[in-house]
């Protein structure tokens, strides 16, 4: 059986509705795909309206942007070992839980660039009255 490849602007067009299908499908069926993407709808225009360099607000929104990206790859991993059998092994579970670690490293990492960029701007001082 022969596979029909799409080519030119037909293979970018198909390309374009099977993202949107699968992270349609990503955002119906998965709560921690739901809750990443509803952070970075105000995470986004956050760091937009922050008064920080272009360079600082560009690593902070591609670091919420990584945390989508991996998750879409955790699901897709965990999607494809699920497929494969259901029955426990232990190289599936490895696969798994790479994959949770991986999530885990990119929160982490989001977490530190915002965080390192956020602080300097906050007035330390007026807080400490508080």
């Amino acid at each position: 059986m022969e596979i029909k490849k799409h080519t030119g602007i037909s293979r970018i067009l198909h390309a374009g509705l099977n993202s949107y299908a699968g992270l349609r499908h990503n955002f119906i069926h998965e709560a921690a795909i739901r809750q990443e993407i509803i952070a970075a709808m105000i995470m986004i225009p956050f760091a937009c309206w922050l008064d920080v360099s272009t360079s600082e607000r560009l690593l902070m929104i591609c670091a919420v942007l990584l945390v989508i990206i991996v998750e879409l790859l955790n699901t897709a991993i965990e999607a494809t070992v699920d497929r494969i059998g259901l029955d426990y092994h232990e190289l599936s579970g490895l696969a798994k839980d790479t994959g949770s670690a991986a999530v885990f490293f990119s929160l982490l990492l989001c977490t530190i660039v915002w965080l390192t960029i956020v602080i300097p701007l906050l007035d330390l001082q007026a807080l400490s009255l508080l």
